[in-house]
């Protein structure tokens, strides 16, 4: 170290690198590099400006640290053992157990660890978000910048600042060298989100080795033009430089700060230290005896944790964290006596629920044989939704008059007023994504909207939602060829099944509006996971209540909308502007003499969750003929409609014409499915 330091900030900065090093030599796998040189990094900042309290660590007020690097997740580990941090149990409740014992540190990228390969949200209290795919890690940061600017704007009042929490997020090479970095960098230098923080660890490896062979820019240079403060620390190991960028960092109010830190990748090893070598793998059982020598630390010792240097953090990060707990619990009490109504949607917030009467405000849709598009009759509900939610905020990527997604009568969020519902994320679909998940994690019910093809752009995030059980909305309109003459790259054949292939994630396709009204509402039920509501541009047909069956079956993901007389002698199973394309052909088919019946399945997922007694009876199973229409692919179908089953969809990419031309060619019609039936029944 330098002359910054002193005897116990030493003991706690090797105490961090040693045990990343013990840590990924036991598992023989993982990067010891990384944590080996940000050590100083991360002590300066967690024991002496991270604003949070170990034994309280629910508090909402809490600073965010995110590891946006998550190859270096020995790191955190190491850091929330250190720190002290408390086990909160699946009820929300804090215990005396510490989140990681040292146990865990050493069991780190075993089977049922705590200690996964990267940070695991939910895995360990203390891991703020899922980070291992790079990039995505300083892309929630910005969406938990946005959530402390958005509930600050909206509840704080004079002499109440209940919210103004300000979020670090530790990043590499790897990290900015992602697409998504750059725009999440924009999003939120656009903004001015003067709350957040991204420490840069310029070490100049990765893992083919120097950055030179594939990265030339000069990243302080390419913030400033993103609207970003900018400061240099030019050695990872002074304390004092890294405390002065911080200072600045806290006194920098209208924009957001990049701290470039200079590091050496394995700082103190005598043989790998500045090379690929350090970073993606075990240092060897020599090297890290080598190593330590070179720290001043017993060489055969291993995962060695000094009394001393968990005193040091008790006595700094948790008792300044004890403090700023207790006096913001005091100040919500004092504010709930002046402030009643707000103190109540603060709470729900908190508590991770949706207000009492969430839902007061869904009118059904009344029946209109024009109908309107499910874009449409989801702006709708959004709106019927938005004044009974106020933790629901959101936008579209550049689409808002396409998807229908703005909320009437509300401002837009911007560095004007940070209170605005209405977001605008610019053309840049995988950082909204990426931003939604991070004003999850912070208590929001956050919605992102655009054309459902660009779901490729957004997949890793929406990936991540899930794996994260985060409750993310993502409105995707224009969902099949009926958008029409924009061809087939803005056509979504693949999709669906796509989406539907990503665990957790409920995908939801109405069939009309009323089913858009009880998909929304069935969406919003889900508390742990995200949800795709996919959207037509064309118009369909609102059904009429008193010939159908009740569209809360959508509630259900599927039910019995329409059905014959007796036994059926098939069933057409329909989505969202299909459905009535079945139900046309369950008319014709009738006039023939052939009952059939018609099944909406607006949420396979839905569907699969209900009791076999329920799925039997909607699909029984001695009825085998079954046919199932979509304008997508058949990948999925199978199981509701057997190996022999008939399908009606896509087998292939669209094409660029009117949506009722369209159809036609590719055999989506009502025709077509009275046509396979009776084949199949001749």
């Amino acid at each position: 170290m330098n002359a910054s330091s002193s005897p116990i900030r030493d003991l706690a900065v090797n105490t961090i690198r040693t045990l990343s090093m013990d840590g990924v030599q036991a598992a023989n796998s993982g990067h010891p590099g990384t944590p080996m040189a940000l050590a100083p990094v991360t002590y300066q900042l967690w024991a002496h400006n991270l604003k949070y309290d170990p034994k309280n660590p629910n508090w909402h007020n809490r600073d965010r640290f995110v590891l946006s690097c998550g190859h270096a997740s020995m790191l955190l580990y190491s850091m929330i053992h250190l720190a002290g941090i408390k086990h909160v149990d699946k009820h929300g409740k804090v215990t005396d157990e510490d989140s990681l014992c040292i146990e865990d540190l050493k069991k780190f990228r075993q089977l049922n660890s705590p200690c996964a390969g990267h940070p695991e949200f939910g895995y360990a209290t203390g891991i703020e978000t899922t980070t291992g795919p790079l990039g995505q890690g300083v892309g929630n940061s910005v969406g938990m910048a946005i959530g402390s600017k958005f509930l600050g704007a909206k509840y704080n009042r004079p002499g109440f600042d209940l919210f103004d929490y300000d979020v670090y997020a530790l990043c590499s090479d790897g990290d900015l060298m992602e697409g998504i970095a750059s725009e999440a960098a924009s999003i939120a230098g656009h903004l001015k989100l003067s709350n957040l923080c991204w420490i840069y660890d310029d070490n100049g490896i990765t893992i083919e080795g120097h950055t030179d062979l594939a990265f030339s820019e000069n990243m302080a240079v390419k913030f400033q033009g993103l609207g970003w403060h900018t400061i240099h620390v030019s050695d990872a190991n002074d304390l004092n430089a890294l405390q002065a960028a911080f200072d600045e960092f806290k006194a920098t109010a209208d924009k957001p700060t990049l701290i470039v830190v200079n590091s050496i990748i394995g700082y103190g090893s005598p043989n790998k230290a500045n090379t690929h070598g350090a970073h993606g793998a075990p240092l060897g059982e020599e090297e890290c005896k080598l190593t330590k020598q070179n720290y001043g630390w017993p060489e055969s010792e291993k995962f060695l944790v000094p009394t001393e240097v968990r005193e040091h953090f008790s006595q700094t990060f948790g008792t300044r964290g004890a403090k700023a707990s207790s006096e913001w619990t005091s100040l919500l009490t004092k504010y709930a006596k002046e402030h009643p109504q707000q103190a109540t949607e603060i709470q729900s917030i908190l508590d991770g629920k949706l207000p009492e009467g969430w839902d007061s405000g869904l009118k059904a849709f009344a029946a209109d044989p024009k109908g309107m598009a499910t874009r449409v009759s989801s702006g709708k509900v959004l709106n019927m939704l938005s004044p009974h939610i106020p933790q629901l905020i959101g936008g579209s990527a550049d689409l808002a008059p396409s998807t229908m997604t703005l909320i009437d009568g509300e401002k837009g969020f911007s560095h004007l007023d940070y209170s605005g519902r209405n977001m605008h994320f610019g053309i840049r679909e995988h950082a909204m994504a990426s931003v939604l998940n991070g004003m999850s994690l912070c208590g929001l019910r956050p919605y992102g909207a655009t054309f459902f093809v660009f779901t490729d752009y957004m997949r890793p995030s929406m990936r991540l939602s899930s794996i994260m059980h985060q409750p993310v909305l993502y409105v995707v309109t224009h969902d099949s060829i009926g958008l029409g003459e924009d061809g087939p790259t803005h056509q979504p054949v693949e999709h669906l099944a796509a989406c539907r292939a990503i665990p957790g994630l409920y995908v939801f396709r109405p069939g009309d509006a009323n089913e858009v009204l009880h998909c929304y509402q069935a969406a919003l039920k889900l508390s742990n996971h995200p949800s795709a509501m996919v959207l037509s541009r064309q118009n369909v047909p609102t059904m009429d209540p008193s010939k159908v069956a009740s569209a809360a079956g959508a509630q259900k993901g599927g039910y019995i909308v329409s059905d014959c007389q007796g036994t059926p002698k098939a069933i057409l199973i329909g989505t969202g502007t299909e459905l009535m394309l079945c139900m046309k052909a369950q008319e014709l088919l009738a006039a023939e003499g052939v009952p059939v019946r018609v099944v909406s399945m607006p949420c396979c997922e839905l569907f699969d969750e209900q009791p076999k007694s329920y799925r039997d009876e909607v699909l029984p199973p001695s009825v085998e003929l079954r046919l199932a229409c979509e304008a997508g692919l058949r990948l999925g179908w199978d199981k509701y409609i057997g190996l022999d089953g008939l399908f009606v969809g896509m087998t292939g990419f669209g094409a660029s014409g009117p949506a009722d031309q369209l159809y036609k060619h590719f055999k989506i019609t009502s025709d077509q499915i009275v046509l396979l039936i009776k084949n199949a029944m001749a």
